[in-house]
């Protein structure tokens, strides 16, 4: 693993305070993960989907004495704060804009999925390219970039933020349909390792040994520790790691995520 920490700098992150009564009960309903059993001081990340449980926002969860707080990046704050407001119908629940400094230390690429966030500034972020090489390296999506309202969230490492079994939430049901069949879909979001010291080209077109449209790269970085590597949706013929895909005139072998080593 590599020893570097990498400190993320969120202080454009937008946060929403969830107060009320039923806060707990409204905002469980609403996101993959489990609020109900959240006490104080508990962190989380979430996923809040739409009917057809297609992906709506990304977001972390803190919960206080009297508030629960919902932290999300600059580019998903009105979807968040619009679906939560568009769904307090008759419950004792308020929802308040708030200003917080934040930022997250990835000690590993583990950590990206990991490590609480904490709600101080910090005296000196990463550099845009580490944070983006530490976030392939770990494999976590990025909304608008690797994910979309598009994606369902088992065509990603996204999944692993899906509780089943804290009970309904909004996109439950075909989730739960979806894995009770074993799966589903024909395109997962894998990790691809190139040779050669060359960059794979974001929006390129994967080819399989079965299939010649066979997926796309969506993002990709030079690792320090690992070379070329890349985020790409792979047909299911390749998803296993060790499969070798073409990328262009490029070949690139798939990988498990998070990389290993990164």
């Amino acid at each position: 693993m590599s020893a570097e920490t990498i400190i993320v700098d969120q202080s454009d992150w937008r946060h929403i305070a969830v107060e009320g009564g039923d806060r707990v009960r409204f905002l469980n309903g609403m996101v993959s993960g489990n609020v109900q059993s959240m006490q104080d001081g508990d962190w989380l990340r979430t996923l809040m989907l739409n009917h057809k449980a297609r992906l709506l926002s990304i977001f972390d969860v803190q919960a206080f004495a009297n508030h629960l707080l919902v932290s999300c990046a600059p580019e998903l704050f009105e979807v968040t704060l619009e679906t939560l407001d568009r769904h307090i119908v008759m419950d004792d629940v308020e929802l308040e804009v708030k200003a917080h400094p934040m930022h997250s230390c990835w000690e590993s690429a583990d950590a990206v999925w990991t490590a609480r966030p904490v709600l101080e500034a910090c005296e000196a972020g990463a550099t845009e390219e580490a944070i983006e090489c530490r976030r392939i390296e770990a494999g976590m999506p990025r909304f608008g970039v690797d994910v979309s309202a598009a994606n369902f969230p088992f065509e990603s490492q996204l999944i692993r933020l899906i509780d089943y079994e804290k009970g309904c939430f909004t996109g439950q049901e075909p989730v739960a349909r979806v894995r009770a069949r074993g799966g589903g879909g024909s395109k997962r979001l894998c990790g691809l390792i190139g040779g050669g010291g060359v960059l794979l080209p974001v929006g390129g077109e994967l080819a399989t040994k079965e299939e010649p449209k066979g997926g796309q790269v969506t993002s990709a970085v030079m690792s320090e520790q690992l070379g070329s590597i890349a985020l790409a949706y792979v047909h299911k013929s390749a998803w296993e790691p060790g499969s070798v895909v073409k990328v262009g005139d490029l070949e690139a072998t798939v990988s498990g995520l998070p990389f290993a080593g990164g």
